[in-house]
């Protein structure tokens, strides 16, 4: 009976791997593709590589976490509290998937154990405080460095990158394997500084690919982990090879959505904010946080889009009391490559509204979900943990 349980337990884990793999592609490469910079194919080699680059060397940390130090004793990690949590996980993700909005891995995953915890009077709430903690800083950081990018480098940067999409239909960047060693091509007539753009757009993405590994293999494996049934490594392999099989199938559908809608996010804003995500979920996986993306990234795009309608006012100006009128919809104020003005120098008038660059509809329901999603998790663990006896401890 143990053996089918860990059979059961080990499925689910690779089914909540595959959603994590269709779920993190997207975000990760949709600018590339969306740019026609590679395909659709490539991008999921790429995601899967360096998934696993940041499972392997990072990830071991939050598996640590969720698997370990959440809960008192992982005596309460039985193969039937595995088998329940993996699939709360699972089931919410898919809730979120089917809803077309990215939720938190990382919240689901660690509310899910969390009740688990909490139902069996186990859970660790110094460890809890800490995440949590984290979880209100972590966002508020990335506002910040964003809004001071976007007020002070944003303009400049957007000048040097120069990244436009390639309306031609051919992708920039492809591999040529007619010879006996494969070799990168390029679109034809491309010069230095758009290879060098497309370039940067894929070396993002697989930076946050690796940012996704280090923080999004735990919520996979975590629960098996506890069990002390199967080691890390072993898992960390499995849950990779799941992660992997969603970036070649579901991922597609992910990737025309966000590369067809790419437009609404400038794509110089797309790797500013990329690269501020990816760094804080980096350094948060270091030290064993389990941190969310999404949410990270969604504050980054506000302070990016509200550092850069700030520019419209100096600081003597300020202290002076000036009003200063700001729109997050100030990142499609100038087109990529366009002369950065100077602070001061735009009239408010000049920068977007805010629905140039967002949809309120669909800004409500990705907040709304977001929060919808771990809570389902987190409640339906806990009431099934407390009162089916079956799960009872």
């Amino acid at each position: 009976m143990t053996e089918v349980l860990l059979l059961v337990g080990l499925l689910v884990a690779v089914f909540v791997g595959y959603n994590i793999g269709g779920a993190t592609t997207g975000p990760a490469f949709g600018p590339a593709v969306g740019a026609n910079v590679i395909t659709k194919l490539a991008a999921a080699a790429l995601m899967s590589i360096f998934f696993f680059l940041g499972a392997i060397t990072i990830g071991p940390n939050v598996v640590t976490t969720l698997g370990d130090e959440l809960v008192h004793t992982t005596d309460v990690f039985t193969m039937r509290s595995n088998v329940a949590v993996l699939f709360f996980i699972g089931g919410a993700l898919f809730v979120g998937n089917y809803a077309g909005v990215p939720a938190s891995t990382s919240m689901t995953a660690v509310g899910a154990i969390a009740a688990l915890g909490l139902a069996t009077g186990e859970l660790n709430w110094a460890v809890m405080g800490e995440i949590v903690v984290w979880w209100i800083v972590a966002p508020i950081i990335g506002f910040w460095v964003a809004g001071v990018v976007g007020r002070y480098f944003y303009p400049q940067i957007n000048a040097w990158v120069a990244i436009e999409a390639n309306q031609e239909g051919r992708e920039m960047i492809t591999v040529d394997r007619s010879g006996t060693v494969p070799r990168l091509r390029f679109g034809v007539g491309a010069d230095r500084r758009e290879i060098t753009g497309a370039f940067v757009v894929v070396a993002i993405g697989c930076l946050m690919a690796f940012s996704s590994g280090t923080s999004n293999i735990a919520n996979a494996i975590a629960p098996i982990y506890g069990t002390g049934d199967v080691d890390m490594i072993p898992l960390i392999l499995l849950g990779s090879a799941a992660v992997a099989v969603g970036c070649f199938t579901i991922a597609r559908r992910t990737l025309d959505t966000l590369g067809n809608d790419i437009t609404n996010l400038p794509i110089t804003a797309a790797i500013v904010v990329a690269v501020i995500a990816s760094t804080i979920v980096i350094v948060l996986s270091a030290i064993g946080i389990p941190a969310s993306f999404v949410v990270v990234a969604t504050m980054c795009i506000i302070g990016l889009g509200w550092g850069r309608a700030t520019r419209t006012t100096t600081l003597s100006d300020a202290r002076r009391g000036e009003e200063t009128r700001v729109s997050v919809g100030a990142l499609t104020a100038e087109e990529e490559g366009e002369t950065p003005p100077e602070i001061g120098e735009e009239e408010p008038e000049d920068i977007p509204q805010a629905s140039d660059l967002f949809d309120p509809s669909t800004t409500a329901r990705v907040i709304i979900m977001q929060n919808v999603v771990p809570i389902i998790a987190t409640v339906g663990a806990f009431l099934t943990f407390r009162f089916v006896p079956i799960f009872g401890f």
